[in-house]
């Protein structure tokens, strides 16, 4: 079924929307949840969290994309519930590997800086002056929390060019902030 016929159903308040959303996205849900968190039990909570919400939002809502939509708030739900259960629970996971890579850039908080909306602003607008390619795999690592190794398989190239093209990124990233007067 096609996003636009699952957020019809949702304007519809038919229940069937939140069956056709996991039939298309549960497992990608699901997946990007268990980056965050160990606990299969937590991850499909997180699953099942991001379905509430969206039917709460949807309508009046209506996202223009909704993979996208769908991603944000199982990411959030996750990353809260993370800091909920404590993160030295957890161990080292995607999401830590992600921060502390992403940290050289944005600075060592990296987890509490990046919900800080102006900071949020200026890496939009860093990204938007990426190509396709880098922008795709600075999302997939940093959004998504994406393995290296999925990363490469995804964009045809190898882990080692994966690592360079992200260090690349970070560092124009870096100077992009401090440029913007953000101090990292």
């Amino acid at each position: 079924m096609k996003d636009e016929q699952i957020i019809a159903l949702y304007f519809a308040r038919n229940e069937d929307a939140i069956g056709e959303t996991d039939k298309k996205y549960g497992a990608r849900l699901l997946q990007l949840a268990q980056r965050i968190l160990l606990d299969q039990f937590a991850c499909e909570e997180v699953r099942s969290d991001t379905y509430l919400k969206t039917w709460n939002a949807i309508p009046p809502q209506r996202p223009p994309v909704f993979s996208a939509f769908l991603s944000r708030l199982t990411r959030q739900g996750a990353i809260d519930r993370y800091r909920r259960d404590g993160a030295q629970k957890r161990g080292a996971r995607e999401y830590l590997l992600s921060l502390e890579e992403l940290g050289d850039a944005v600075g060592g908080e990296a987890d509490e800086a990046l919900d800080a909306r102006l900071l949020a602003e200026s890496i939009e607008r860093y990204l938007r002056t990426l190509s396709p390619r880098e922008r795709g795999v600075f999302l997939a690592r940093y959004f998504y929390v994406d393995p290296l190794a999925d990363v490469a398989r995804q964009y045809g190239t190898s882990i080692g060019a994966v690592k360079s093209l992200l260090y690349r990124t970070r560092q124009g990233l870096r100077a992009h902030l401090e440029q913007e007067g953000f101090t990292v």
